[in-house]
C-alpha cells in the first residue's frame, strides 16, 4: 500500500514538510521528554495505544511518546485499534484520522460506544487542511487532536492532556464510588447504613405486600455498651460492636439485611421468612453473641444481647409503620424485664423465649 504524505512534494519526491518535523522531533526528544516527565511522575507509566497505517509516521510517535516515559502500543489500523481497545488496559488512544478498512474516526466513534467502567480518552491526528473531519470528530466525541505535520511537543501536550482527563475522571469515579460506599454502608461495622435500609424496607415491605409473602425483622441492643466504653474506652466499644456486627451476619442468609440501626443497635430483615423460622434466626443471633469474647486477649469482654422480633402479616401488623412500632415495643419490653432475653411481638400480647438467666421459655 503506498505511503500516506500530507505535505507537499519536492523534486525528489519526499514530503519536505514531513521530513522537517521528523527531524525537528527527534533533535528536541531529549528536550522535550524531560519537560513532559513532570505530567507522569508520581504516576504509574501511562499505557498509549498508537493507531496508524504509515510505519515510519506510527515508529516516530512512539518513539517520541516511549522517550517521555509512556508505554507505548502500536497497530496498523481502526480495526486493530478496536479490538485492542476491548481489551482494556488503555489510558489514551491516539488514531490517525485515515486508515483503510476502520478509518481514526470511525474507529473512534466505534470506541466511544464501547462505554465501559473506565473513562478512556481518544485522540485524532488529522491534517491540517480537514477542518471538517475535525468537527465531526469533536461532534462523535473525541477528546482532544492534533494536526500534522506537527511538532513533537504538540503530540506530547496533547496526550497529556488527554491523560489528564482521564484521570479527573478515574478520581471522580473514585470519589463517586467511596461516596456510594459510605451511603450504603457503615463505615465502624460494614453493616448496612440506616440509609441503605430505609429504602431496602420500604421496597421489601411492598414486595411482601403484593405478593402476599411474610416479612420478619428484628432489632438487636447490645446490653451495657455504655459501661464497656467507660471501662476499657471508646476504642474497646468499637470493637464489640464490629464484632456483634460479625456474628450477626455470619447468622443470617446472604439475601437477608444486616444494617446498623443506632448507636448499639442492629437491624435485620428476613424477606420471605415465617414466625417460626424468625424465632430460629433471632435465638442463633442471641446465643452466638452471648457465647463470645470481644475485644483482645489483653482486654477481652463478653456481652449479651436484647432482643425484639416482629412479623408482617399479623393481626397488629399491617403497615410498614405499625411494623416497626411493633419491633420497637418488642425491643423495650425485652430491655424493660432486665435484658439478655427475646421478645416477640404478636398478637395482642409478647411471646418471651429465652431468658438470659435459664435459657428457657
Amino acid at each position: 500500500m503506498p505511503t500516506k504524505f500530507t505535505g507537499s512534494y519536492d523534486d525528489d519526491g519526499v514530503s519536505s514538510e514531513r521530513e522537517s518535523t521528523m527531524l525537528r522531533a527527534a533533535m528536541a526528544a531529549d528536550v522535550a521528554a524531560r519537560a513532559s516527565q513532570t505530567s507522569v511522575d508520581d504516576e504509574e507509566p501511562a499505557r498509549v495505544l498508537v493507531a496508524d497505517d504509515d510505519a515510519a509516521t506510527r515508529d516516530l510517535i512512539a518513539t517520541t511518546l516511549r522517550a517521555s516515559g509512556y508505554e507505548v502500543e502500536t497497530v496498523a489500523d481502526g480495526q486493530e485499534a478496536i479490538a485492542r481497545f476491548a481489551r482494556g488496559g488503555l489510558d489514551v488512544v491516539l488514531l490517525d484520522a485515515v486508515m483503510p478498512r476502520v478509518s481514526g474516526v470511525d474507529a473512534c466513534r466505534t470506541i466511544k460506544g464501547l462505554r465501559g467502567e473506565d473513562f478512556v480518552p481518544v485522540a485524532l491526528v488529522f491534517a491540517k487542511t480537514d477542518p471538517r473531519s475535525r468537527v465531526e470528530a469533536l461532534k462523535i466525541g473525541a477528546d482532544a487532536y492534533v494536526c500534522k505535520p506537527f511538532e513533537q511537543t504538540e503530540l506530547l501536550l496533547c496526550v497529556s492532556s488527554a491523560l489528564r482527563v482521564k484521570r479527573a475522571h478515574d478520581r471522580m469515579r473514585a470519589a463517586r464510588q467511596k461516596l456510594e460506599r459510605l451511603r450504603t454502608l457503615d463505615e465502624l461495622t460494614g453493616a448496612h447504613s440506616f440509609l441503605y435500609l430505609h429504602e431496602r424496607l420500604t421496597a421489601e415491605f411492598a414486595r411482601a405486600e403484593k405478593h402476599a409473602e411474610p416479612l420478619a425483622c428484628c432489632i438487636i441492643d447490645v446490653d451495657r455498651l455504655k459501661v464497656h466504653n467507660e471501662r476499657g474506652g471508646r476504642s474497646l466499644g468499637d470493637t464489640v460492636l464490629r464484632g456483634v456486627a460479625d456474628v450477626i451476619k455470619k447468622s443470617v442468609r446472604d439475601t437477608d439485611v444486616v444494617a446498623r440501626y443506632g448507636g448499639d443497635e442492629f437491624f435485620v430483615m428476613l424477606p420471605a421468612t415465617h414466625f417460626a423460622g424468625s424465632l430460629v434466626v433471632a435465638s442463633r443471633i442471641w446465643r452466638d453473641i452471648a457465647q463470645k469474647a470481644f475485644g483482645t486477649t489483653e482486654a477481652e469482654v463478653n456481652v449479651t444481647a436484647s432482643l425484639g422480633v416482629a412479623l408482617f402479616p399479623s393481626r397488629d401488623v399491617r403497615t410498614k409503620d405499625a411494623l416497626l412500632s411493633a419491633l420497637e415495643a418488642a425491643l423495650l419490653e425485652a430491655k424493660r424485664r432486665g435484658g439478655n432475653r427475646l421478645c416477640v411481638f404478636q398478637q395482642e400480647g409478647f411471646i418471651y423465649t429465652p431468658t438470659g438467666e435459664d435459657g428457657t421459655a
